[in-house]
């Protein structure tokens, strides 16, 4: 009998690959352990440098217990990242259905398949788009993952419902650039896709992984707000607040632009990316990114110090010293803390629809974190109560 696990570094993507290579191998006949395993999958990421060190790390530490480690993903991609590697390590170069159909190919079926494998009944991750044909200055994802393509909308709503009808509570549509996905053939939007994804019968919530501002136009707009099931919640990339550091950065509005396309979508749970010390970075240009950041109240700040990525146009300019990026990261995480709270804060009293993911802990429609004692798994209409250290203090209403 063949065991394998599965392990993803980075984004959401990621981890919808991760859970496609998984399933694959489920499908096929191998049985999955929490650790270790006679192959082990770890699918990468190289969105930094440390994303990249991280990844070499737990490929070497698979490689002392695992027959083999297939490693896929984004750093497989990025040449000489795996130089050095154990001899039992397979550096793959695949992302997405190329991963999986590589490992699985690899590893061989055994005797019958397992048409119904045990998977995790919370929340699924469908992907509808992949790769990337913007030029940001800064990000070696396009190099990796190749010009942005996108599945068929059918492809999708049947990926849908099928894990609707597993158990899956909700579902988060993930790509690389999410709001490239067109199916012009079908005559299908982003926005069309969301309205028609959130209205699958037994759908109890939808999310959005991540959305570039440029493509928050009044149709998306629209299909969020007036489609039931659709989270509250966005997740939109600022990156810097100064337009200068923008225009570097090579992203495709200012910080006025920004802050106007959001403003239709007051009152959702609005969280960001930030990167800090980007070498067109100076102290005032810093300080317009908190002051942008703390006006558009975003809740929470993913906050990542500048790395160098090779192959981009500024893989040779890192002059912001390390201990400057460590400062004004420091006081951005700090920010972010303070908006969570505020956000918290303002639910006490309140009551929603909680999605409990973990052991006494769960989202809320908004996709705010709630500590609420409920069964893994379900739904459980909530009473706020207080405020926490990692969220809403909630009681069952």
């Amino acid at each position: 009998m063949a065991t394998f696990s599965t392990r993803f570094l980075g984004c959401k993507v990621s981890f919808a690959d991760a859970q496609a290579i998984r399933e694959r191998l489920l499908a096929d006949g191998h049985t999955e352990v929490a650790e270790g395993g006679d192959f082990q999958v770890v699918n990468t990421c190289c969105v930094t440098h440390e994303a990249v060190s991280k990844s070499r790390q737990a490929a070497a530490r698979a490689a002392r217990s695992a027959r083999s480690v297939y490693v896929t993903g984004c750093a497989s991609s990025l040449e000489g990242a795996f130089g050095g590697s154990a001899p039992n390590v397979v550096v793959t170069g695949r992302t997405g259905d190329e991963a999986a159909a590589f490992v699985a190919n690899d590893v061989g079926a055994i005797g019958c398949v397992n048409a119904d494998h045990r998977l995790d009944r919370v929340r699924a991750f469908v992907k509808i788009q992949d790769g990337c044909s913007f030029s940001c200055a800064f990000c070696v994802i396009p190099f990796v993952r190749g010009a942005t393509r996108s599945r068929t909308a059918d492809a999708v709503l049947t990926d849908v419902r099928r894990r609707v009808a597993q158990g899956h509570r909700e579902i988060v549509l993930t790509g690389v650039n999410l709001g490239c996905f067109r199916d012009r053939a079908a005559g299908y939007t982003l926005a069309r896709l969301v309205r028609e994804a959130g209205a699958t019968p037994g759908l109890e919530r939808l999310r959005l992984s991540s959305i570039e501002v440029n493509h928050v136009d009044a149709d998306l707009v629209a299909a969020v707000l007036e489609t039931p099931s659709v989270s509250p919640h966005l997740h939109v990339p600022l990156q810097s607040g100064d337009d200068d550091v923008l225009r570097a950065m090579g992203r495709r509005y200012t910080a006025d632009q920004f802050e106007r396309r959001l403003a239709p979508l007051a009152g959702l749970n609005l969280t960001t990316d930030v990167i800090v010390g980007f070498p067109a970075e100076d102290d005032a240009a810093f300080e317009r990114t908190l002051v942008l950041v703390e006006r558009l109240g975003m809740t929470k700040v993913h906050v990542f110090p500048y790395s160098p990525r090779p192959g981009t146009r500024t893989a040779d300019a890192d002059t912001v010293r390390p201990e400057v990026k460590h400062e004004r990261g420091a006081r951005l995480r700090a920010l972010s803390d303070e908006l969570c709270r505020r956000r918290w804060a303002g639910r006490v009293g309140s009551s929603d629809r909680v999605l409990v993911d973990r052991p006494g802990r769960g989202y809320a429609d908004d996709y705010t974190p709630w500590l609420v004692a409920a069964d893994v798994g379900s739904f459980v209409t909530a009473r706020a109560v207080g405020v926490g250290d990692e969220g809403v203090l909630a009681v069952a209403a």
